[in-house]
């Protein structure tokens, strides 16, 4: 057994370097015992401070700092370095603005703790206080070791209900916290801070993108250090997107349901540390290899943006374990029904919900994302089930007191804030109702343009308003366009390759009878389930992928890309892989020929979004004519070249529309003619060819053709006139802008941006995308 190290030397946050320095007195070093008397050597405790959560060292001893409104004591449990032996146990002594506090002077980064609670067991009030368990401290910025499911993790005699009480030690099956020093030296970084209407967002799982990436060392694999390696970097920034967003990376817990089929909690959505990295996701001990992986990151200019799980933790309903929050003060930390204490108010479908009313666990929460965003420095944040967030005991309030504290918030406020608007609660669905300043996930976005593209009736007037912005559900209190995040896949459903290649899902491997994940996937399979040596199906998926992927790209709003998809990713029909932490749910690098011209095509397509101001612009459209500028900034075109009419509109079996956006329309605020390129765009979802007419374009002589996705190699840009039809192929996307007239007076502005768009198409065809094997 050792001490505690009192002596420099420590790696940072990590275990004591070397032996323990020699004592003119040998301590009681009795290890805790359930079973018989607790004699633990006093250590120099000193009453600390209140107003540090958490353990905080400050180079000369560790402050120890926990919230409770309800405990009656609390017990600082330190361990030998491995996490294994209880070597001493520790009363904190002052209790200030129901915060126990106490300062430890021999305690230094690696110091191995966790808390025992006591207070009253009555869970029929609310409190399920029991000092036989271990508990994590919430503030904790590392962990050691991992939950092993054993009933003594439970507060409760397991196989009885919850009203009875376990008296066995949790200590040998619990992860420990660990004491971290912070420091680590950025030079240089700066955030890239990427404007919104140029974000492109990136989504991908940090494990799964490495895991069989053959450029990545294999010790490294699947670890913030595996993320950084300049191959992947490289790789992701070549691509063209501006920002990373990390399936949950907080310290979660393996479900004991998913390890007893042999699987583990993939996604990461069971927190329970928001402020300690997930050990399995570190290739050393220290939590300065996530600096590292940022600080690489911003080096190339990317972003890194967390998904994080605010709305509630691993410790399940009351049947669930004792790991943190209920045991250090469950009826604070929880929304627990009002006429029966016993029991959780369940809006997650995970069984608890956290409680964000309680100004205690607000300031947690808030704590935590201050600390990501400015020790770690990520720059912005994706809140799961983000409606749990706003909701307050009458409903969802867009003016509740989290939602309020971010917009106040001069670090909140300073980075990307993107919710997920539902959750299985009453009044769930918010999309739109978030508050200035955050971005929201537009499903509606999701399924209209898969609903389009699979051919369903009646889809057009939808569309319409998604690829514009989605105004109807965000055009209010200032927002922009750029609040629509629009997607057609993410890691929860289909890969973008699934959606065109299964009708139904195929989950056998999640152990579930393929009864999990959703039915009602807007999906087509183009007349083959699965994987085909048809050529002409083959041709026609891809195809619909580059339509897919061009809508996506092409629409205003800030678009997000599911890793993988843009090399045709699949999961073999999986449509909900949260459990798969296997080749199912890892990216597979071997890309084929066909699946890497498709990561070229992304790659033009962002190329030309980033150099196409007309589909960035910040105000939302509206189709109205501008009498001062004599133009429209949107018009909607029918294949002959006429204008939609309501019956057009109301046509169930239209399939193909032209989309017309002026560059001349009022850019901004200030009322002025526009001087971007106009642009002309034709979705034909239907089967077959269709003859469009190129419109007029007022200071424009011709219209030259940017993207044909039945010609997705175009190196040349073929000019047309105007009034020239174009035979859109069945199932395609085209994308035109117009070629100024030289001769006319007042086009220099138009002239300059149309050569602009055309050196970024060329850089685009010479930039090298660095997939393996290239």
């Amino acid at each position: 057994m050792t001490r505690i190290p009192s002596a420099p030397g420590l790696a940072p946050d990590g275990p004591p370097a070397g032996p323990a320095p020699a004592s003119t007195k040998a301590p009681d070093m009795t290890p805790y015992s359930p079973d018989g008397p607790q004699v633990m050597r006093r250590s120099r405790i000193r009453e600390g401070s209140a107003t540090q959560n958490g353990a905080v060292w400050d180079g000369l001893g560790v402050n120890f700092a926990l919230f409770s409104a309800h405990a009656t004591k609390v017990e600082l449990c330190l361990f030998d370095s491995e996490g294994i032996t209880e070597i001493e146990r520790i009363e904190l002594p002052e209790y200030t603005d129901e915060v126990f506090h106490g300062y430890l002077p021999e305690a230094r980064p690696g110091t191995v703790y966790g808390y025992r609670v006591h207070g009253p067991y009555e869970p029929e009030a609310g409190h399920r206080f029991n000092p036989n368990k271990l508990l994590l401290d919430p503030y904790g910025k590392q962990h050691l070791g991992s939950l092993t499911w054993d009933p003594a993790v439970f507060g409760y005699v397991q196989g009885e209900d919850d009203l009875t009480f376990d008296e066995r030690d949790s200590a040998p099956f619990m992860p420990k916290s660990r004491v971290i020093d912070p420091a680590f030296t950025w030079g240089r970084d700066r955030k890239p801070n990427v404007p919104w209407d140029r974000t492109v967002i990136y989504e991908t799982h940090l494990r799964g993108f490495t895991m069989r990436h053959p450029d990545v060392p294999e010790d490294l694999r699947g670890t913030f250090a595996g993320m950084q390696t300049r191959e992947v970097v490289r790789y992701i920034k070549s691509l063209g997107v501006t920002s990373v967003e990390l399936l949950p990376i907080h310290a979660f817990v393996d479900d004991d349901f998913l390890l007893d089929k042999g699987l583990r909690n993939y996604w990461g959505y069971n927190t329970i540390g928001f402020f300690a990295p997930m050990a399995r996701y570190k290739a050393g001990s220290s939590v300065a290899e996530f600096k590292e992986m940022v600080a690489r990151f911003h080096d190339a200019g990317l972003e890194v943006i967390l998904d994080v799980v605010y709305n509630h933790t691993a410790e399940g309903n009351e049947m669930g374990p004792t790991l943190s929050f209920k045991g250090i003060d469950n009826a604070s930390y929880y929304r627990l029904l009002p006429d029966d204490r016993r029991r959780y108010i369940n809006d997650t479908g995970t069984g608890n919900t956290l409680n964000l009313s309680h100004p205690r666990v607000l300031q947690m929460v808030t704590d935590s994302l201050r600390y990501w965003a400015t020790e770690m420095r990520v720059d912005g944040f994706r809140f799961d089930l983000a409606t749990i967030l706003g909701r307050e005991e009458h409903g969802f309030d867009e003016g509740g007191g989290f939602l309020d504290t971010c917009r106040q918030d001069p670090v909140l406020n300073s980075v990307k804030l993107i919710a997920e608007p539902w959750d299985i609660g009453p009044g769930g669905y918010q999309v739109g109702q978030f508050p200035p300043g955050w971005a929201e996930w537009n499903d509606k976005y999701r399924d209209t343009v898969r609903e389009y593209w699979k051919g369903d009736e009646g889809k057009l007037p939808d569309l319409a308003s998604r690829v514009t912005g989605s105004a109807d559900l965000f055009n209010r209190r200032g927002r922009k366009p750029w609040a629509s995040v629009n997607f057609i896949t993410a890691h929860d459903g289909f890969t973008l390759n699934d959606l065109v290649s299964y009708n139904d899902k195929h989950n056998e491997a999640n152990g579930e009878d393929n009864r999990d994940g959703h039915s009602n996937n807007h999906s087509w399979n183009h007349g083959v389930e699965g994987p085909t040596d048809d050529a002409e199906i083959v041709d026609l998926r891809y195809r619909q992928m580059r339509n897919l992927l061009g809508t996506l790209l092409l629409s205003r709003g800030t678009p997000m890309l599911l890793a993988g998809d843009e090399f045709a990713r699949t999961q073999g029909g999986n449509n909900n892989a949260y459990g798969q932490d296997s080749e199912i749910g890892w990216i597979d690098w071997s890309v084929p020929p066909a699946s890497r011209d498709l990561a070229r095509f992304v790659q033009k397509l962002i190329a030309l979004r980033q150099a196409l101001p007309m589909l960035r612009r910040g105000r939302f459209l509206t189709g109205a004519l501008d009498e001062e500028i004599g133009a429209k900034d949107v018009t909607w075109l029918a294949p002959d070249g006429t204008e939609m009419t309501p019956q057009h509109w109301q046509d169930g079996n239209a399939r193909c529309v032209g989309i017309l956006l002026d560059g001349r329309a009022q850019e901004s605020g200030i009322r002025r003619v526009g001087t971007d390129t106009t642009l002309f765009l034709v979705l034909n979802a239907y089967h077959d060819i269709v003859n469009c007419r190129l419109p007029e374009s007022p200071g424009g002589k011709e219209w030259v053709l940017l993207l044909d996705t039945n010609q997705p190699d175009l190196e040349t840009l073929p000019n047309f006139p105007i009034g020239h039809e174009y035979g859109a192929t069945g199932h395609s996307l085209l994308l035109f802008m117009t070629k100024p007239d030289e001769n006319e007076r007042g086009t220099e502005d138009a002239q300059r941006s149309y050569q602009y768009v055309i050196a970024a198409f060329h850089r685009a065809l010479d930039e090298d995308l660095v997939l393996p094997g290239d």
